[in-house]
């Protein structure tokens, strides 16, 4: 008979979970080296699954909590952008369904770009609902960045089209109708909270590469509004937008009136 070739061998191990499984126990006395090769990357591959997908369930530690009190509606809610010198602070509202899997899911901040706007999607796709609110630049001047931080989780939670029963809130504490937790560190201890970081986070990225092209001289698509060197010399060299924050301190120390825009 016979024997597969490696890349049968690989096609096949990919549909495999199972160690004990007869096609492992088979391979096992293979003695070709690229079978072996084949089945060490297998071990490694599902080593990293079982580690992600034991991390996914203690990251729904606080949602099976709130199910196991008769809560059904989990809404995770988490905020970015509280620190740029430009741009909105941005919050996400997300209520997940049981069932939910995602193995990997984390901080947004964790994660790479291409990985949380992949994991957004799935997110979008699959939450029971979402929502996501901007507070911008002229209110954030206007009533602190503390304050535009509670007013953009209270809108995102008030537009959510599902209405929760109970809110995991990462780090905040805010007035609302809901019985909640604020959970420090949530956007990596929470699943809620973690989805709700990463539908922020691609949002205020997404704005902030389409003020780039408004602005180009900026690399806004860069540094999406934070104090880097490339941003503190743009400002030096061409002033402000009208997407700065002017409240916040180096822009109100050393910005002209005249070159607001």
């Amino acid at each position: 008979m016979k024997r597969p070739s490696i890349a049968q061998i690989e096609e096949s191990l990919a549909e495999i979970i199972n160690e004990l499984d007869p096609f492992i126990l088979e391979l096992e006395k293979d003695e070709r080296i690229g079978v072996q090769k084949s089945l060490t990357k297998w071990r490694k591959r599902r080593e990293e699954e079982k580690f992600l997908e034991a991390k996914f369930f203690e990251m729904t530690q606080y949602e099976r909590k709130c199910w196991a009190e008769g809560f059904e509606q989990i809404a995770g809610i988490d905020e970015v952008g509280r620190g740029p010198l430009a741009g909105p602070v941005v919050a996400a509202a997300v209520v997940l369904p049981h069932n939910f899997f995602l193995a990997g899911i984390d901080d947004s901040k964790k994660l790479s770009e291409k990985k949380r706007q992949e994991y957004a999607e799935i997110i979008k796709k699959e939450a029971v609902s979402f929502s996501i609110a901007m507070i911008h630049a002229n209110e954030i001047d206007e009533i602190n960045i503390y304050q535009a931080t509670k007013k953009a989780m209270k809108a995102a939670i008030a537009s959510l089209p599902t209405p929760p029963d109970f809110l995991l809130i990462d780090a905040m504490k805010i007035e609302t109708p809901y019985p909640s937790e604020s959970i420090i560190k949530g956007d990596a201890r929470s699943v809620s909270i973690a989805a709700a970081s990463i539908l922020a986070k691609t949002a205020r990225d997404q704005l902030m590469k389409e003020i780039a092209q408004q602005y180009p001289a900026y690399g806004f698509d860069h540094h999406m509004g934070y104090g880097t060197k490339e941003h503190l010399l743009a400002i030096q060299q061409h002033g402000i937008t009208k997407y700065h924050r002017k409240s916040f301190a180096p822009i109100k120390d050393f910005v002209e009136p005249n070159l607001f825009s």
